[in-house]
């Protein structure tokens, strides 16, 4: 006859085994809230920080300026974007025109959302012109990202190499600058009024995982006391 601990051996190696994944689960994420908070740190701390000139390297999190032309012949739009308006629900995209520089790459420049509307206000300045902003990395997309419309000039991934391959100007630097600011009422583009911030979960999720691995450990203990031969 098999004694009841031998047969509990099995289930208490797995629940064992079980309860160090979600532990361990659970901390690593207490790590991610950390580099997290250092994260939102640094784009705080960019916020408030003067602006910086354009160099080869950017900081990954950084506010910069940098001066040039636009070539609003080559004025692009970038995905599409249904925004809150007074007049209600618009539907509209984000303006990509090709910034030019002095002994410098092009520099293709998100000037902010556009109403898609044949009678919007839109701003195009002329002459020299110095933009402050921040960097974006390209974006290549996805397997669900639709493809860029380059004789429409509508795209959907902003990936400056891959458009100025497509659209035949060059060279460009590998990152976009998005603009930071604000427009006045009723013109556009509306630039960016402030930095993105990625999402900081990490603290739920290390609870959920402690909290799967309390759980495991009382069943556990309910099974154990259920197969516990009484005196």
């Amino acid at each position: 006859m098999t004694s009841p601990r031998r047969g509990l051996l099995l289930p208490s190696l797995s629940a064992a085994i079980g309860v160090l994944i979600l532990l361990g689960l659970g901390s690593w994420q207490l790590y991610r809230l950390q580099w997290k908070q250092a994260v939102l740190a640094q784009i705080a701390a960019a916020e408030h920080s003067p602006p910086m000139p354009l160099t080869e390297h950017p900081p990954t999190f950084g506010r910069v300026s940098v001066t040039g032309r636009f070539r609003f012949d080559h004025t692009m739009r970038l995905g599409v974007e249904v925004r809150e308006t007074p007049r209600g629900s618009i539907i509209g995209y984000h303006q990509i025109v090709p910034l030019e520089r002095d002994g410098a790459p092009t520099l293709l420049v998100n000037r902010g959302w556009v109403p898609d509307a044949p009678n919007a206000p839109v701003k195009d300045p002329e002459g020299p012109v110095t933009v402050t902003g921040f960097i974006r990395q390209a974006d290549p997309g996805s397997w669900f990202t639709p493809a860029n419309d380059i004789a429409r000039r509508q795209i959907y991934a902003l990936n400056p190499p891959a458009i100025a391959q497509q659209m035949g100007f060059g060279p460009v630097e590998p990152f976009s600058l998005t603009v930071l600011g604000t427009a006045p009422d009723g013109q556009f583009p509306q630039p960016a009024t402030d930095f993105p911030r990625p999402a900081n979960n990490h603290l739920s999720y290390a609870i959920t995982w402690y909290t799967l691995a309390g759980v495991l450990v009382v069943i556990f203990a309910l099974r154990l006391r259920a197969n516990t031969p009484k005196a």
